[in-house]
């Protein structure tokens, strides 16, 4: 017996080693390895479309966060813009009232002074009719209180006739 003769009970086991294992192999394991095959191509597959509706979704919401964030850029903008203005009016109606403050503030201090220059003006009219009488009087070394009263010098003097 040799190769190109085998022996009829070795190729009788073997063959049916063979089916057995064959039908092993095609009943049990491949379908097994296709079903895992295939669950791993839908899992690959799946997860793509999955990853890709995924980076869709994350596009539209960088999109819409960015239209959000370009909207509350504009609104700080408004924001600024009007606070700028108001307090640029609030500036100007608080010098308004500053000058209209001062302006009566001026007025008042004016119309004090005048009024004190004129009291001081009648007070010292009064007190130098007497000094200057009772100055004459020691330079002249009399009393010329009389006579000034008589004939009102001092008050012509100072009203300038």
């Amino acid at each position: 017996m040799g190769p190109l003769e085998p022996d009829p009970a070795e190729l009788v086991i073997g063959l049916l080693c063979f089916f057995l294992i064959f039908g092993l192999l095609g009943r049990i394991i491949l379908p097994r390895l296709e079903r895992t095959l295939a669950d791993r191509r839908y899992a690959i597959e799946g997860g793509v479309e999955r990853a890709e509706a995924d980076q869709a979704e994350a596009l539209r919401t960088l999109a819409a966060y960015r239209r959000e964030l370009a909207d509350a850029h504009h609104e700080a903008a408004r924001i600024r813009q009007a606070a700028a203005e108001e307090g640029a009016a609030l500036l100007a109606a608080a010098r308004e009232e500053g000058h209209r403050e001062r302006a009566e503030l001026v007025a008042a201090a004016r119309a004090r002074l005048s009024v004190d220059r004129e009291l001081a003006r009648v007070s010292l009219r009064a007190a130098i009719g007497p000094l200057s009488t009772d100055l004459a009087g020691r330079i002249v070394g009399e009393p010329l209180d009389a006579f000034a009263a008589r004939h009102g010098s001092v008050e012509r003097f100072l009203e300038g006739r």
